[in-house]
């Protein structure tokens, strides 16, 4: 497929970035992922918002809008089987430390074909946790490398996700998804307060399924009668295990309707 760089579309092979690209080096840039509908990125205005709010929180110049939609369109057109698109915007080349350079940022749009989710899947909690007052705390950055090391750990253990609590103990999220339980008939997801990515699917879950913002514990999940995750490309992904706890009759009534929802008005609206 092609990618589109600083402007240009061009075959992935022939694409090239400095090797002293602060997104590169540091992991100094910001990104969204985008699922991809009949030749056009879902929600993409409140993802290119998210990508501004990122951005001002490392400090990065404001991404030009109208260049990220017109690099969209084109890179979408020139790929019509495209289901996933990403869009990374980092601090351009620099110098080999956590100083920024003065050559200007980095635009970069790829996307693949995507693949589908199973209707239901198993995650796993990690040791690990996230710091809710980190100075990067909600940002989308590029710095994924605790998500690689808590996804490999999910993996090992036969799940798909890992799902942080915060350094309270608090539940948090996943390292690519925001996660959904029902306490007491209620269906809930953590605040933002908690550390958790302003997800877009959450947002709109929120939005359309009147879920609460609830601080809980982490150990709420072995006690709650439903748990979901979403994510762009997920978006409503039910869950059937938590570790070694086995949830019955999944999907339950509240994932089914978020679910049902969500596909309903996600299919009438591509930019809600």
């Amino acid at each position: 497929m092609s990618l589109w760089v600083n402007g240009d579309l061009m075959e992935a092979d022939a694409a090239t970035l400095s090797p002293f690209d602060h997104g590169f080096t540091v992991g100094d840039g910001v990104f969204e992922t985008c699922k991809v509908a009949q030749g056009q990125a879902f929600a993409l205005t409140r993802h290119i918002r998210r990508l501004q709010r990122s951005a001002a929180g490392l400090g990065l110049p404001e991404p030009d809008e109208e260049l990220v939609r017109k690099g969209v369109a084109e890179l979408l057109g020139a790929n019509p089987s495209a289901g996933r698109l990403r869009i990374t915007y980092t601090g351009g080349p620099g110098p080999l430390g956590s100083e920024r350079g003065d050559v200007g940022t980095t635009l970069v749009l790829a996307c693949t074909s995507g693949g589908a989710w199973e209707p239901s899947t198993k995650v796993s909690v990690v040791p690990w946790t996230r710091n809710e007052h980190s100075a990067v705390a909600g940002l989308k950055t590029t710095s994924y490398a605790e998500n690689v090391v808590a996804l490999s750990y999910a993996h090992d253990r036969g799940a798909s996700e890992a799902i942080f609590a915060n350094s309270q103990g608090a539940l948090c999220e996943g390292t690519g998804s925001n996660i959904f339980l029902v306490v007491d008939a209620q269906l809930i997801t953590p605040t933002l307060a908690s550390g958790c990515l302003a997800g877009i699917t959450r947002e709109l879950v929120v939005e359309w399924s009147g879920a609460q913002e609830v601080d809980v514990d982490v150990d709420t999940l072995q006690s709650a009668s439903e748990v979901f995750l979403t994510s762009s490309t997920r978006d409503v992904q039910a869950v059937h295990a938590v570790d070694d706890r086995l949830i019955d009759a999944v999907p339950g009534p509240l994932t089914t309707a978020a679910r049902e929802t969500f596909l309903q008005r996600s299919t009438a609206d591509i930019d809600p």
